[in-house]
């Protein structure tokens, strides 16, 4: 059974020796937890594929403690160091152009000629990091494809044995995956979004930043989080559900007042069991939808439901992100 160990001076230390003999460990983040493993050591790279089944073009984030820690192991324009002195330490991921020298292993940045990089916030991984004493490639602590995880039972549940130790330090806060943000094309961009919006880092840069998710008919990754199908849980997604079918459950945003089971006129909220709804925010939050979004999936991805229908988000500020999520969980 997997080791599942409250956060401690002596914990984190136990959890950086296991870092260090090539071991892989589950790391508490704001964002998820995450599968921690020596970014500089190819043999516990590989071993993250191979606990999370994850394709091995799907490239890595590389979790450093500070923008010095970032530069001696990629370079950073103007650009990317003014987002960085704005968001880090954060949920802000930066695409950045390896540099030689760095040790990374190549199976980080699968084979690309950039490498994701991020300094988290969380009091925990910092000190993890610093424990560790190397660059740490941390992707979400799950199967790939399947929900992300945002508590020590839903890493436990979803790796088991792959996982040497996990480190428990609560639920993650911001609950979503972190902005990924790419400077070194033609037009700064947003490859994956999360808390961090495009409309923030355009205020930062004084120019627009865009959005670029994916390239559906090539197949083309150039940042974790763009394969199709991604953060699903088994039971099927319903996106923009205005009613509720019988045998599904039901995923709400703001007011559920409204929604009624199909062919009756029962209200959903009444006619449906306890364990069949799960509020993202009754209040209409986005951040605290985004929070709630990978536990509340987890809550009623159950064999008793034939589907899961979701509520609308609006396609606004950190509801980009959370629609980004609930389209690929969605995708057949």
């Amino acid at each position: 059974m997997t080791r599942i160990i409250s956060v401690s001076t002596e914990a984190i230390e136990q959890a950086a020796a296991i870092v260090r003999n090539g071991g892989l460990v589950g790391m508490p983040t704001e964002t998820v937890y995450g599968l921690a493993a020596n970014a500089r050591d190819g043999k516990a790279v590989a071993r993250i594929f191979e606990a999370k089944g994850r394709p091995q073009f799907n490239p890595l984030i590389v979790h450093v403690n500070d923008i010095e820690a970032a530069q001696e192991i990629a370079y950073m324009s103007e650009q990317d160091l003014a987002v960085a002195q704005a968001f880090w330490p954060g949920p802000l991921t930066l695409i950045l152009r390896v540099r030689g020298g760095s040790g990374l292993s190549d199976l980080v940045s699968a084979g690309l000629s950039t490498v994701a990089v991020r300094v988290p916030s969380h009091n925990t991984a910092r000190a993890f990091i610093k424990a560790c004493g190397v660059p740490i490639a941390a992707p979400s602590a799950n199967r790939s494809g399947t929900l992300s995880t945002t508590t020590p039972a839903h890493v436990a549940q979803s790796l088991g044995d792959g996982v040497d130790l996990i480190l428990a330090d609560g639920v993650s806060k911001v609950g979503l995956e972190s902005t990924v943000f790419d400077c070194t094309g033609d037009k700064p961009c947003v490859l994956r979004p999360g808390a961090v919006t495009a409309e923030e880092l355009s205020e930062v840069l004084g120019c627009e930043v865009g959005y670029d998710l994916g390239n559906k008919e090539s197949g083309e990754v150039r940042s974790p989080g763009q394969i199709l199908r991604h953060y699903a849980p088994a039971t099927p997604v319903r996106l923009k559900a205005v009613d509720v079918e019988e045998g599904e459950a039901l995923l709400t945003f703001g007011s559920a007042q409204f929604m009624g089971m199909r062919g009756s006129g029962e209200r959903a909220i009444d006619a449906l069991p306890e364990g069949s709804v799960a509020h993202l925010s009754k209040d209409g939050d986005l951040y605290e939808a985004a929070a709630n979004l990978f536990a509340m999936l987890h809550k009623l991805d159950r064999p008793e439901h034939k589907a899961i229908a979701v509520m609308d988000i609006p396609d606004k500020g950190v509801g980009v992100a959370i629609n980004d999520r609930l389209r690929r969980a969605a995708e057949k």
